[in-house]
């Protein structure tokens, strides 16, 4: 099998298409959908968007260092990608999308009710990249639903409906194909033999 060359592009893929909020000092929240986002650090835990600085949420949150990555499932994928069309400069998308803000504990910023799970996060360094500013921050507090947790007390996030975005598409999660560790598993119990 071949492979073709091409120009550097944005093609990782899947990401996240996931909706940060934030509130300025004026007490208005705004959700920006993101798509630019992961994890930079396991300890301490890390993480970071990339915003492009004439967005409205990017001041918001250069000014005020907080904002919430709130992770999108099937239920919410019209609202991020409203949120991701319209300005909160003009609209806003709390009220248009029919989502309830949260406080969060020790945040201006809210989290989205309606999300299954959100990181509250506090920037530590704005790293200019080119079209986009890179947002770092510690993730301060991580809130999840109830539901969420199994009869041990286990975080079971897949059965959430996480959707994922690649390449101007929304697509659902796929059947699970094994866990961290399958590719030494069988070798791990034929040893223990």
């Amino acid at each position: 099998m071949s492979k073709r060359k091409m120009n550097g592009a944005t093609l990782l893929s899947p990401v996240p298409p996931t909706m940060v909020s934030c509130r300025g000092k004026d007490g208005k929240a705004n959700i920006i959908t993101i798509a630019w986002t992961g994890i930079t650090c396991s300890h301490p835990p890390k993480t970071y968007i990339s915003i492009r600085p004439e967005r409205y949420s990017y001041g918001i949150i250069k000014e005020t260092g907080e904002f919430v990555i709130n992770l999108t499932n099937e239920k919410l994928v019209k609202a991020a990608d409203l949120c991701g069309m319209l300005t909160g400069k003009k609209v806003d998308k709390f009220k248009k999308c029919e989502l309830t803000e949260e406080e969060t504990e020790g945040f201006s910023a809210p989290m989205i009710k309606e999300a299954p799970m959100s990181l509250c996060c506090k920037v530590t360094d704005i790293i200019p990249l080119g079209s986009h500013d890179m947002f770092m921050a510690d993730i301060v507090n991580v809130y999840a639903n109830e539901e969420l947790f199994d009869e041990k007390d286990r975080l079971s996030i897949d059965t959430v409906g996480l959707v994922s975005y690649t390449h101007g598409e929304y697509f659902a999660q796929g059947k699970k194909l094994g866990k961290f560790g399958l590719s030494v598993a069988n070798k791990e119990h034929k040893k223990k033999k």
